[in-house]
């Protein structure tokens, strides 16, 4: 198994360079898939690729626990059963969308949050805190690695960021929606932020297993993409951890700080170049960074320059892979032609990756759309499916990856949407918990003050 130690997240999305064993996905029913449409407006042609991105939340969920399966191709060995915290909390997000733009009916959706919010109240967690993988059927924890067999809280407050949305949303006054509001309060609630400080170190810790203890000792500190984990501890309910550990953790990393300027553009936070492009989308599908600061960063402006950063390298395109330039350019963690690998400028494989571009549509709109035309009209059949586009391809390698995965499809339809009405970010901005965390911390913002 490779190994890629490029950024510090890669700890864990490493094991995925595994090979594969790939298997066809299953679609149940719901949606048909549908081909490439000719001449669609730039609203159409969103329109599209949400609802068909969406699919593999809808259709694809595991139907037993409804949460989402980790990728449409079996990995790993472990079969059908696999379901992801994180990917499941983005895929709640999209059905959000869903719902507002009434794919599905609010009945339905009420349905499946249920059935997602049952589940969870009764599978395998650690201090109130849910493990990577779980197995969809059973709720038990699947081992993401050999030690890594607990809690993951990065992983949990991407299930948060979505359920948080989900709590504002589905605010009907009747039974069901007043059962999923009780049941996320309850399972919010029961989130022990403060003992992941490891007995009150100035520091947050990724992970804790009951058979392994701290073993992993992976203190959790930026920039990358685990900023929304430090937000969610300072707005615990019970549970929280004082402004301090966000100053004293997440920002003394060698690698917080950067000010330097790469294709003209300064970047405030985080590793050269700024590392794959999911830094930038994983925390604010529901953190607005419109007019986000704090006393290191703009975040509109560090979410921004990065992603230009990241285009305007694939545009230079220092290594001559073929296929790069303004409509096609992304780097960011997804499969490639090896298995996985975190793909970055610092990292460059040759592999482009839809969720990357697609994902920064509220950072860059116009050279976002460019790219999705891309994809979809010359591209066309080489990278559209059933559940949208495929995680990633390279013409340099002439491979076109078949496979899907959660982490990668979600971001796609939760960003289009903010870039498009904002949904998200005002659902998880109006969370009093996060407006009091926020201001905590430190932090302003037109939505908090």
């Amino acid at each position: 198994m490779k190994k890629i130690f490029i950024f510090p997240l890669i700890l864990l999305t490493a094991i995925y360079c595994r090979a594969q064993k790939s298997a066809p996905a299953k679609t149940d029913e719901g949606i048909k898939p549908v081909g490439i449409i000719k001449n669609l407006t730039d609203s159409a042609l969103l329109d599209v690729v949400q609802r068909q991105t969406f699919r593999y939340f809808w259709d694809f969920g595991h139907p037993v626990s409804g949460l989402a399966r980790e990728r449409s191709n079996v990995a790993y060995d472990y079969g059908n059963e696999v379901v992801t915290t994180g990917g499941s909390g983005f895929g709640i997000m999209a059905m959000i969308v869903a719902t507002d733009r009434k794919w599905i009916t609010r009945d339905q959706a009420d349905d499946r949050m249920l059935k997602i919010l049952r589940f969870l109240s009764k599978a395998d967690s650690f201090h109130g805190v849910f493990p990577h993988w779980m197995n969809g059927e059973t709720g038990k924890v699947i081992p993401f690695g050999r030690k890594d067999d607990g809690a993951d809280l990065v992983e949990t407050s991407y299930l948060f960021e979505g359920l948080l949305c989900a709590r504002q949303y589905y605010n009907a006054d009747n039974d069901k929606e007043g059962e999923i509001r009780g049941r996320i309060q309850g399972l919010w609630a029961d989130i022990e932020w403060s003992w992941f400080t490891r007995d009150g170190r100035d520091n947050l810790y990724w992970h804790w297993s009951p058979n392994n203890g701290w073993a992993m000792n992976f203190a959790i500190r930026g920039f990358n993409e685990c900023l929304i984990t430090y937000v969610l501890a300072e707005s615990g309910t019970r549970y929280p951890v004082p402004a301090s550990i966000y100053h004293n953790g997440w920002a003394q990393s060698n690698f917080f700080i950067n000010g330097k300027t790469f294709y003209g553009y300064k970047l405030p936070l985080g590793f050269d170049y700024g590392g794959p492009l999911f830094f930038s989308q994983y925390s604010f599908m529901g953190l607005d960074p419109k007019g986000l600061k704090d006393e290191y960063a703009d975040y509109w402006e560090q979410n921004t320059n990065h992603t230009l950063i990241n285009r305007a390298y694939c545009i230079a395109n220092p290594k001559k892979f073929k296929g790069y330039g303004e409509n096609c350019w992304g780097l960011t963690a997804s499969d490639n032609y090896e298995g996985y690998n975190a793909h970055s400028p610092t990292n460059d494989l040759g592999v482009i990756t839809p969720t990357a571009a697609l994902s920064a549509f509220p950072y860059t709109p116009q050279y976002s759309m460019q790219v999705l035309r891309h994809l979809y009209y010359d591209l066309g059949d080489k990278m559209w499916g059933q559940y949208g586009f495929y995680d990633a391809f390279s013409e340099s390698h002439n491979w076109y990856g078949r496979s899907y995965l959660a982490i990668d499809q979600g971001p796609i339809v939760a960003m289009i949407e903010n870039y498009r009405t904002g949904l998200l970010w005002k659902l998880f901005m109006s969370c009093p918990e996060v407006k009091g965390g926020l201001k905590k911390m430190g932090f302003e913002s037109p939505q908090i003050n």
